[in-house]
């Protein structure tokens, strides 16, 4: 694959996690003012037992911490520079084993780009210890199978 190739399915790829990120933030920030639009709404409890309004406003912050988590994860992926072509496997490259293509950003899972699929994992996962720093041609153990890496970019 020629460097231009590779820059341009890094830049997708990296475009392509921004996008599913921004619908995420979109979907979690309906999803809290709806809940807290709810509880505004349902007024004081009817009795103690009444917990409707707490699991609303619940619901709500649990929705702010998955924003906030999007948020830092969209802060990691500006980081990564497409143009950059990295020659070992670490934070923003893109690897090709004999089995799979990675993507090593944050924690998406699989996505297809140019009609080829791409699994984006983040740097905390297993399968990135087990072949982080290793190049093109080196041969990684990953649970009790080893993998060849054909190209790192």
């Amino acid at each position: 694959m020629n460097k231009m190739n590779r820059k341009e399915i890094k830049k997708k790829l990296v475009d392509l996690c921004m996008q599913l990120h921004q619908e995420t933030v979109e979907r979690l920030t309906a999803e809290m003012n709806e809940a807290y639009q709810n509880a505004a709404e349902y007024g004081n409890p009817e009795d103690w037992l009444d917990t409707y309004k707490m699991d609303m406003l619940s619901k709500r912050d649990a929705c702010s911490l998955k924003l906030q988590k999007v948020g830092e994860e969209m802060k990691m992926l500006e980081r990564i520079n497409p143009e950059k072509i990295s020659d070992k496997a670490a934070f923003g490259s893109v690897i090709i084993t004999e089995t799979q293509k990675l993507f090593i950003a944050v924690g998406l899972g699989k996505v297809v780009v140019d009609n080829e699929t791409y699994f984006v994992i983040s740097q905390s996962v297993p399968l990135f210890h087990a072949m982080k720093d290793h190049k093109a041609g080196d041969i990684f153990r990953f649970r009790d199978t080893e993998e060849k890496i054909l190209e790192v970019f």
